[in-house]
């Protein structure tokens, strides 16, 4: 059963390649997977209709008590051969529907057979999480299929409402799924079917969540708006999804459930009630369509509300005529479903109005719609009408409730024949007034698929009795009665047998009455549900937007205050309740006078940001405070995160100022006394709120720190040092995540700051880049690619000798350079001394940085730090020479950096797979030449990703808030002239 499954996504994932090589015909290939799923279900017909089932387990998540398990019995048996028959039907069709032109036919395709395979996980899932995988997948690929073109807005809105809608039940119902597990102890699916819990007040609450979902996938009212809106969707979809696949997951989800839990209340007069409704509500709209889609997708809605009572009666003959009914509907809608694409294929359009003696002209296609509808009609000796009079039997001897429901049955039926000559007549029949259609043949390759449909209506009718071994071993779950129901084709003249007549007779008078139908239609007609749907959405939209307008003001200052305020009320209402301070020791306030001496710095220069107003003091100010925290780590003996502090300080505050050049100097906001006044206090608090709680926290520790077996793990391994071991061995998940994040914000950030293209290639080696002096060209090789007469001349780029408007070749000879770019920069850009610094700091930086990764097992260091390291020799080089400086420096991309870190890291850690498990550390011992001995461990390979992937993140962001910002200075730059001017 899994290889069946996943063999269905398998061949999806090639379906594209296999439609461009083969064109339609790729529909044949596509069409194995569930050909080969109907026809294994055949050969277990006489397992399953015996009793029995085959069972596939496979622990998944053993500490949730989630499996992968897979069940075929009675009621799998059935719709996996409705789902993978009908399924490889539908893509045989599609091979003549479609043609080579097509657009996104490789996409459709390998969504049609994803759906397939989805749906056959949904009914063969014996999990209540599994079957909740498959049941959103179908949402997905539905939501996607009907969306297929998606250029149409019309496809695009209903494939958004099914979604919504679908997965909203969907939702629901998996929180009724988690508390159904939680109830019965297990989520497997056949015990609790075998040893349900008791009734109670919450399982009443289980069972409605899980009915929100099964009656929004049916298209049951209220949820039934979605169905008709998903006949934008391609013939094909409709026959398959619309018919027998998609809409009877509710209806199976109902009837697998239904046997433990029909009897708890409110599942048989919700199901009863809604059920009933929706069938004479979408019958009764049937009759008022002209497309002849929207006919048959009305009539299906009304058509799922009578399985639904069928199904949720819960009774042993209602689930054998609920069975009967799946089936008989399947065959004879989805037939007609792909006779309307025929239609449509042949003569253009779906409109009845238009469609005038097509029966004369498509005779073998009339053939197969009549047969078709003459099974929906309930028309002996077809299947429909053996399942219809089995429908009525069995609720002719049930309850009053069941009483009730049939006579809605026995109306709904009225109406299913009054729609049914309506469609036959629509698209067949000769109308006066209106020219004969013209149509082109149909071949035979093309109407061979709702043929064999059809055809099993006819065959299935009389032999209706060889069905009853395997739907009545579904039924069997149930109470048996003392003389239950057999299916048969005739079982005398009596009571069942005069409604089916009363049925057809007022079928037949509403169909001849259609004017006078449609008049009181369009008068008693409510309003659209359509309309109320798009309207709750237009209203949700604009809520959504009242809200934002109300609580996001564009102030980050108001922001800051809410959160800390909130945060700040929380603590202090533990603090007072609870009163945790009892029994903490008190706080010693230093070990020695140096950290009194830079904590009471750190907290001075913390004070003074309470009242800046210049952006630039604030942010030296607040580097202050982190290089003074720097100072506690090296007063308190941790160098490594002295260290990185030190270097992510420096980071910061040159990012900060790069970022200041493009921002006004002041803070633009009005900076009145209370306003200050209100901010100042929170700050206060913030800060000694947080100092409370860790120093309570500490005092109320009474484990044994954990620092001792660290440092004990780590000399077993013979390392020194601790932090270093820890980050990149036993709490490497945390620093891949961590590292993971870092990335994914660097390409956030940047990604805002480019808006369009994520790289920009006028920033390599080839300068000048466009915007620059033309003559700025570095001593590569290469030639200026701008022409002179097209590049703005600015300050920040033109020389001494273009800013005194001398002419171009007067410069004399030229001068000597320390760095390659320097000469890119206006005179009064440059700075001499930072020039030689630079040229002299780069290369020792860069060796250090290196020597920092690699003494990091023994030594303080490691991957990030280093990183932090390299990353500030680069800045150096930008900050002396300029953007173009920096294009020379760093001849790669920095996402090839930061992607080589992560292939890096993550390698090493699947790596591990090969001892058993992820990130399993190994450590490799040898000679070698010039070195001696030495060995290599996993944890330095990782260490060097996570170098990499922190140094290609600086270079990201000072390319992008540096690099990129110099560009839109220079060009926002007067030119020259105009100054003159």
């Amino acid at each position: 059963m899994s290889v069946l499954i996943l063999c269905h996504f398998a061949l999806a994932l090639f379906a594209a390649p296999l439609v461009r090589r083969w064109g339609t015909r790729a529909f044949l290939v596509l069409a194995l997977p569930p050909a080969a799923a109907a026809v294994w279900a055949l050969t277990r017909w006489s397992t399953t209709a015996a009793g029995g089932t085959d069972t596939t387990e496979w622990r998944w998540l053993p500490a949730y008590h989630v499996d992968w398990a897979l069940r075929l019995d009675a009621l799998a048996e059935l719709m996996v051969l409705l789902a993978a028959g009908v399924g490889t039907l539908v893509l045989v069709y599609c091979a003549s529907y479609f043609d080579d032109r097509s657009r996104q036919l490789g996409r459709f395709a390998g969504n049609l057979l994803a759906f397939a395979g989805a749906m056959l996980g949904l009914v063969l899932a014996d999990d209540l999480v599994l079957l909740y995988i498959f049941w959103e997948l179908t949402t997905v690929f539905s939501y996607l299929l009907i969306g297929q073109t998606s250029d149409h807005k019309r496809n695009r809105r209903s494939a958004l409402q099914a979604l919504t809608v679908t997965a909203l039940g969907g939702l629901t119902m998996l929180v009724g799924f988690l508390l159904l597990g939680h109830e019965a102890g297990t989520y497997r699916i056949s015990a609790i079917l075998a040893d349900p819990p008791p009734p109670s007040a919450a399982l009443s609450a289980v069972v409605v969540l899980i009915l929100v979902g099964a009656l929004s996938k049916s298209a049951i009212w209220p949820f039934s708006l979605w169905l008709p809106n998903a006949m934008a969707a391609p013939t094909p979809v409709s026959a398959y999804l619309h018919a027998a696949a998609m809409v009877k997951a509710g209806v199976y989800l109902v009837a697998r459930l239904a046997p433990a839990f029909a009897e708890i209340a409110p599942w048989r007069p919700l199901l009863l009630v809604l059920g009933s409704l929706t069938m004479l509500l979408g019958g009764w709209r049937a009759l008022r369509m002209n497309d002849l889609k929207l006919v048959l997708a009305y009539g299906t809605v009304s058509q799922l509300g009578f399985l639904t009572v069928l199904a949720g009666a819960g009774g042993h003959d209602t689930g054998l005529a609920a069975t009967a009914m799946i089936l008989g509907h399947a065959l004879f809608k989805a037939p007609l479903f792909l006779v309307t694409g025929i239609v449509d294929h042949a003569t253009g359009t779906r409109d009845l109005r238009k469609l005038s003696g097509l029966g004369r002209r498509l005779p073998a296609v009339c053939a197969v719609a009549v047969l078709a509808g003459a099974s929906m009609a309930a028309v002996p000796p077809l299947l429909g009408f053996a399942a219809k009079e089995a429908a009525f039997q069995t609720l002719l001897d049930g309850s009053t409730g069941d009483r009730w429901a049939l006579a809605a049955a026995v109306a709904g039926s009225a109406l299913t024949t009054a729609y049914t000559l309506r469609y036959l007549w629509g698209a067949f029949a000769r109308k006066p007034g209106v020219p004969d259609t013209g149509a082109h043949p149909v071949p035979a390759a093309f109407l061979a698929p709702p043929a064999v449909l059809a055809l099993a209506c006819l065959v299935l009718g009389p032999g209706v009795p060889r069905l009853q071994d395997l739907l009545g071993a579904y039924a069997a779950q149930f109470p048996e009665p003392g003389h239950p129901y057999h299916l048969a084709l005739w079982h005398g003249a009596g009571l069942a047998l005069g409604l089916s007549a009363a049925a057809w007779a007022g079928g037949v008078l509403l169909f001849l009455a259609s004017g006078p139908v449609l008049r009181v239609g369009h008068a008693l007609a409510l309003r659209s549900a359509d309309r109320v749907f798009g309207g709750m959405l237009l209203a949700l939209e604009r809520t959504a937007l009242q809200c934002t307008g109300l609580v996001q003001r564009g102030s980050l200052p108001a922001y800051l205050v809410t959160t800390m305020s909130v945060v700040l009320a929380g603590q202090i209402a533990v603090l007072v309740v609870d009163e945790p301070w009892t029994g903490t020791p008190a706080p010693r306030l230093w070990d020695h006078p140096t950290q009194a001496a830079v904590a009471l710095l750190t907290c001075a220069v913390a004070l003074l940001c309470l009242g800046v107003r210049r952006r630039m003091k604030a942010v030296v100010l607040a580097g202050l405070t982190g290089y003074g925290t720097a100072l506690l780590f090296v007063a308190q003996g941790a160098p490594d995160l002295a260290l990185t502090q030190f270097c992510v300080e420096t980071v910061s505050m040159i990012v900060y100022v790069l970022v200041l050049r493009r921002m006004p100097v002041y803070f633009e906001e009005n900076f009145s006394r209370w306003r200050r006044l209100m901010r100042m206090p929170v700050a206060l608090a913030g800060g000694a709120a947080v100092a409370v709680v860790l120093w309570i926290m500490a005092g109320h520790r009474r484990a044994e720190s954990a620092g001792a077996a660290m440092v004990e793990e780590t000399a077993h391994h013979g390392l020194k040092d601790v932090v270093a071991t820890i980050l990149v061995d036993l709490r490497a998940w945390d620093t891949m995540g961590e590292s993971a994040v870092l990335a994914a914000a660097a390409v956030g950030v940047t990604s805002l700051i480019y808006l369009h293209r994520r790289t920009d290639a006028a920033e390599q080696p080839v300068l000048p880049l466009p915007g620059d002096h033309p003559h700025a060209a570095l001593r590569t090789g290469d030639q200026p690619h701008a022409a002179p007469h097209t590049a703005p001349h600015t300050a920040w780029q033109a020389s001494r000798y273009e800013s005194a408007g001398l002419p171009s070749g007067d410069e004399g000879a030229p001068e000597r350079t320390w760095l390659a770019a320097s000469a890119t920069l206006a005179p009064e850009r440059r700075s001499l001394v930072l020039e030689v610094v630079a040229r002299l700091i780069f290369h020792p930086v860069l060796v250090l940085s290196v020597y920092l990764l690699l003494c990091a097992e023994n030594l303080p260091g490691g991957g990030f730090v280093a990183g932090l390291t390299a990353g500030v020799a680069f800045i150096a080089r930008y900050l002396a020479g300029g953007r173009h400086e920096l294009a020379d420096a760093v001849r790669f991309k920095a996402g090839l950096f930061t992607g080589l870190g992560l292939f890096l890291s993550t390698a090493t850690a699947l790596g591990g797979l090969g001892e058993g498990t992820v990130l399993h550390g190994w450590t490799w011992h040898g000679h070698l030449p010039l070195w001696g001995d030495a060995h290599l461990s996993t944890a330095v390979l990782f260490d060097c990703g996570v170098y990499l992937l922190v140094l290609g993140v600086v270079l990201d962001i000072v390319r992008a808030l540096g690099a990129r910002i110099d560009r839109q200075i220079e060009r926002a730059a007067p030119r020259p002239e105009e100054g003159r001017a």
